[in-house]
């Protein structure tokens, strides 16, 4: 009943703060008005709620207008190339019925940008309180891939839409004055609002109800107990109808900690990560940049897969992660900076739309990226070590070219290095500032000698203060470029002689045409 209740009244102020658009969000007031309705903590509460809903939603409107934009660019670079011909590194388009679709593909995004920029500017944004999953699921009732029916989604509708969310107070008792939880005796007690005080079963003291039911956290139990005792915490109460089980769940602040730079990270050894769209592929190494131990996979199988079990997969993944990284004496965990928006957004036009394109794109939409990231920054916090996020740009290629091959000859006959292994040496050396490339003469070395030998000199790159993931250093330009090796990018040749210009050839039978000019000899 009490979530009920204040479910209503968080969708009746996120319906008022969703009116209000950019500008002042006028929190004072509308705390004011829910508090008759409440209580002064359950108000405030709800507006920070909903206030944090609105921003998010902004934000994801903002996403969308810069995905927006790099597909219309896109498009219109391709449009301005003739049909069949080639500009740099833009080609145009294979047929002039293709361009012709395009054309009206650019005028409908065209058009969903403008929508956008308006609803930007009056400050109108999205919001679905109870997801807008479970509101698409709707519609599906009936199907074989859903599990429940009507009745039951309308349980699960009615139950993600309620509000049991109490925020933290540094000076109340336990940490909570709303949702109030005793560590040693293992007692809840919830504040009832206004309208629901006659609910109240501890008599003589404020409106109250206490559960029945012992209440406690087994994971992470010490931790909790501290931080009540000395801190704020905040707890949330969820039904899940599924199971017909309630849950409580409990979050607080951890105290700042000084950000390291990465010279500091430099002289710890470092555990790489390639993250691939099937396994993890990491390898431990020194502070000189050579490999410790033995390569590392770690399947995560998220095909087909409902998101409850992708999410405790990918969270048994990074834990296993972070477990190697502690085991190997590790500060720090170095990733690459992938996030696949170019990919995602105008995949179709970069990466063809035939088989190999379709390919790479449902590759790159099952990789979780963004949640691996989130996931290993919170767990790597945890346990005391830092992410750092460099350059993903050409490490299967440099892995594939300069370390695969050492690397299996010097392991055991029983271990077969794969190319993802040597990525995860490349983005490990990155992290630690060092270049991909081996030196002359490395493959040859013994096993003992890799300490003195193996190791490159380091690059010159710095990190701003980032939180926990300071941005990667580019490997220092060299006769190949920045790029990799033997690629598009690659360094300008010396010439000994001045190259030929097309434009001073006579009246002769054309190279790039399928028939000579007219009048040609």
């Amino acid at each position: 009943m009490v979530g009920e209740h204040l479910g209503r009244l968080a969708g009746y102020d996120l319906a008022v703060r969703c009116r209000l658009g950019v500008g002042d969000d006028q929190r004072t007031d509308r705390k004011h008005t829910l508090t008759a309705a409440a209580s002064s903590r359950w108000a405030g509460a709800i507006t920070r709620t909903s206030n944090d809903q609105w921003q998010r939603a902004q934000r994801n409107l903002l996403d969308v207008r810069v995905g927006l934009r790099r597909a219309c660019r896109t498009i219109r670079s391709r449009l301005a190339v003739p049909v069949g011909g080639r500009h740099g590194r833009v080609r145009g388009y294979a047929s002039q019925a293709e361009r012709f679709q395009k054309q009206g593909r650019l005028q409908h995004l065209e058009a969903q940008l403008a929508a956008v920029e308006q609803r930007l500017a009056a400050g109108r944004v999205s919001v679905c309180r109870g997801g807008r999953r479970l509101v698409k699921l709707r519609h599906a009732l009936g199907r074989d891939d859903v599990p429940f029916t009507e009745a039951g989604w309308r349980e699960r509708w009615q139950a993600a839409r309620w509000f049991l969310i109490a925020d933290g107070e540094a000076d109340a008792s336990w940490g909570n004055q709303t949702i109030r939880v005793h560590p040693d005796e293992h007692w809840l007690e919830l504040r009832l609002p206004t309208p629901l005080a006659r609910l109240s079963n501890t008599p003589g003291r404020a409106a109250t109800y206490r559960l029945s039911c012992p209440v406690g956290f087994s994971y992470r139990h010490e931790e909790w107990v501290a931080q009540a005792t000395t801190g704020a915490v905040a707890y949330t109460i969820w039904l899940d109808p599924g199971r017909g089980r309630w849950y409580l769940d409990s979050s607080w602040q951890l105290p700042a900690r000084p950000v390291p730079s990465l010279e500091a990270l430099r002289q710890y050894p470092a555990f790489a990560v390639d993250l691939n769209a099937d396994h993890l592929d990491g390898w431990a190494l020194d502070a000189a940049g050579n490999p410790i131990g033995l390569p590392r996979t770690i399947p995560l199988d998220l095909d087909e897969r409902p998101t409850s079990a992708r999410d405790g997969r990918l969270r048994a993944a990074v834990a296993e992660v972070v477990h190697l990284a502690r085991q190997h004496g590790c500060c720090s965990i170095v990733v690459e900076d992938l996030h696949f928006a170019d990919a995602r957004q105008a995949g179709r036009e970069r990466f063809g739309r035939g088989a190999r394109g379709k390919r790479f794109r449902r590759v790159v939409a099952g990789m979780p990226t963004r949640r691996f990231r989130r996931l290993l920054a919170g767990m790597a916090v945890n346990a005391g070590l830092w992410v750092v996020a460099v350059d993903s740009a050409w490490t299967s290629v440099w892995g594939g070219r300069h370390w695969q091959a050492p690397l299996d000859q010097q392991t055991k006959a029983s271990v077969t290095v794969s190319r993802h292994h040597a990525a995860a040496l490349v983005i490990g050396r990155r992290g630690l500032g060092y270049r991909a490339r081996r030196r002359g003469g490395c493959a040859r070395v013994r096993p003992e000698d890799r300490i003195g030998r193996a190791a490159d000199s380091a690059g010159q790159g710095t990190a701003p203060g980032a939180a926990f993931v300071a941005p990667g250093v580019v490997p220092e330009p060299t006769a190949q470029g920045p790029g990799g090796p033997g690629g598009q990018r690659a360094g300008p040749q010396a010439h000994k002689t001045r190259p030929p210009e097309r434009g001073a050839v006579g009246d002769q039978g054309a190279h790039d045409r399928s028939v000579p000019p007219e009048g040609a000899g």
